[in-house]
């Protein structure tokens, strides 16, 4: 089983987000991934990008967020991981939960969690691992 690997790094600025879109367009062109799939890896890698760059390294264009993708003959995993503390994963409030419904923030990791196969976070919280099956 061949594993193969793209690399991006990224400053801490918001509008670095926007390098996401043709990175994802790199990896389903050089893999050939399913159309379909393209949709769900776009949001949940924009959504832990941009958690990364604006809760993990608060905004600080001096740490860096790295995007990792392992491919294998079974599935794509992205690991994304930022220069912040971290935090608690176990303790997120439900954004479906009707006190959250008119709330502007905090369905990023619930949209990841619904589009991906698996979500994985590193026990400190600063690492994220969005694996999908090909």
């Amino acid at each position: 089983m061949q594993e193969t690997t793209f690399a991006l790094e990224l400053k801490s600025h918001p509008k670095n987000i926007s390098v996401i879109e043709p990175y994802i367009n790199q990896v389903v062109e050089a893999y050939d991934v399913d159309h379909e799939m393209y949709g769900n890896i776009l949001i949940s890698l924009t959504e832990a990008v941009n958690n990364a760059i604006m809760h993990g390294n608060d905004g600080d264009e001096e740490k860096m967020v790295r995007v990792e993708l392992k491919k294998n003959t079974k599935n794509l995993v992205f690991s994304i991981s930022d220069d912040g503390a971290g935090f608690n994963y176990d303790d997120l409030p439900d954004p479906t939960a009707p006190e959250n419904i008119l709330k502007l923030g905090g369905r990023g990791i619930f949209l990841m969690k619904q589009l991906a196969d698996l979500v994985v976070f590193s026990s400190e919280g600063n690492t994220v691992e969005i694996q999908f099956n090909l």
